[in-house]
């Protein structure tokens, strides 16, 4: 079908309000998810299959099945220091698996790939902020696999006309706006849903890993970018793409930095509550500033964030924190209608 287009990892974070973005855009959304990291009740009425991305028969069943017009891929592993001490793991998934599932598309003639990148490619900033054209030098196995990826991508679109679009996120954050789907990881190591899980009560403290940073208050400074506006650029790119437009790589994040600090002052004024702080040391490999450069996406895609602000990022994952907290204490069933693997 024209307007089927297939989530990988559909039921995760990023993906399940990939979902929504393309439903209410009036394609039709069909999810692949193992449901490792990601959550069946995350998946709202889609057709929902479940298995691996890397399992080539599966995947070869669900193409022959679906049929879509492109491919959005969200299924990787994202745990830096899990990368560090597996990386196997993240080889065989990010990378192994992500050849699989191409090698598939191949067969059955789908020729449009949407890709889940990462500003881990970029390594240590060689300057601030970090466009396209920075040197790409990744410091560790997750980076490496996703840069791999995207060195993948371009000699398959050589070789074989396969057209896709990298999407490099800075820091992922904030929930769905109407409060349906949210960040859930497991274990969580983003900082806005480990700073806001104090507030509910979930942790006694949140830690801060070094304050002698060269910035303002001496604490890391990241690009937040909120969840909804990633799923705009996406949708953004999967049109052009549909549209006949070649291969592309964009940066995704505000161009705002923000500190550990001021994410931590901004959650005690939405929250309420104190937030106790922990100092640690400095973790090794964390850069004093990571601020993303967005002028191609905005200028190639026309994208341009609606909630750049940090407090509007807060205050939509502090709801979210809040109905998870509830549903824990009232689950309600999920609606999903499963395919078998």
């Amino acid at each position: 079908m024209a307007d089927t287009i297939l989530v990988t990892g559909g039921a995760g974070y990023i993906g399940s309000q990939m979902v929504k973005a393309l439903r209410q855009a009036g394609f039709r959304p069909v999810v692949l998810d193992d449901l490792s990291s990601g959550h069946r009740n995350a998946v709202r009425g889609e057709e929902l299959h479940v298995g691996d991305v890397g399992d080539a028969a599966f995947v070869d069943r669900v193409l022959a099945e679906v049929r879509p017009a492109a491919v959005m891929h969200f299924a990787g592993f994202i745990q830096v220091g899990e990368s560090v001490v597996d990386p196997g793991k993240y080889f065989r998934n990010n990378v192994t698996a992500t050849q699989t599932l191409l090698d598939a598309m191949r067969v059955h003639g789908i020729a449009r790939f949407i890709f889940s990148s990462t500003a881990a490619i970029f390594g240590e900033p060689q300057y601030v902020p970090i466009d396209e054209a920075h040197p790409k030098a990744p410091i560790n196995p997750y980076g490496r696999s996703k840069w791999f990826v995207e060195q993948l991508l371009e000699d398959y679109d050589h070789a074989y006309g396969l057209k896709a679009v990298c999407l490099r996120y800075f820091n992922a954050a904030g929930a769905d706006p109407d409060n349906e789907i949210g960040e859930r990881h497991d274990p969580e190591t983003h900082l806005v849903p480990l700073i806001l899980q104090v507030a509910s009560g979930r942790r006694p403290h949140i830690g801060v890993y070094g304050d002698d940073y060269p910035t303002a208050d001496g604490t890391c400074v990241r690009d937040y970018v909120h969840v909804s506006d990633l799923c705009d650029a996406h949708l953004l790119a999967l049109r052009q793409l549909l549209g006949g437009a070649g291969s592309a790589r964009y940066n995704l994040g505000n161009g705002n930095g923000f500190s550990v600090r001021e994410v931590i002052d901004t959650a005690r004024r939405i929250t309420g509550h104190p937030i106790p702080v922990v100092m640690e040391p400095r973790r090794a490999g964390d850069p004093p500033a990571l601020v993303a450069d967005a002028a191609a996406a905005r200028a190639a895609l026309g994208w341009t964030p609606r909630y750049a602000d940090l407090q509007t990022i807060v205050a939509h994952a502090w709801a979210c924190e809040q109905r998870i907290a509830a549903e824990r204490d009232h689950p309600r069933p999920a609606s999903v209608r499963n395919k078998p693997s």
